[in-house]
């Protein structure tokens, strides 16, 4: 994002209450963000080929988009004409301050 982006309207999107007064404008949609993460998932599927995905997620902040990723990957497992296997785990690091 450019810093002269100058983003969304907040009013065209459904905004939680709690953070209606915090934000002014939306930069990135959630369906945008949806979108990129299955060209993502997709991207990898073709990349990796027939090879055996190893999937590593660094909690805590990183746990919906990859939930979202693998969710993307298995539907592709199941609709393809190959299914790829595909192991997780997670690793939890120190915080950095």
């Amino acid at each position: 994002i450019r810093d002269e982006e100058s983003g969304y309207n907040k009013n065209l999107f459904c905004i939680p209450k709690h953070y209606e007064e915090d934000l002014e404008r939306v930069f990135i949609p959630h369906g945008l963000i949806l979108d990129r993460t299955e060209r993502l998932a997709r991207d990898i599927m073709q990349d990796m080929g027939s090879h055996h995905i190893v999937a590593l997620c660094v909690l805590k902040g990183g746990y919906k988009f990859f939930a979202d990723l693998l969710d993307h990957i298995k539907a592709l497992n199941q609709n393809g004409d190959k299914s790829v296997p595909v192991t997780v785990d997670f690793v939890r690091i120190k915080s950095y301050h």
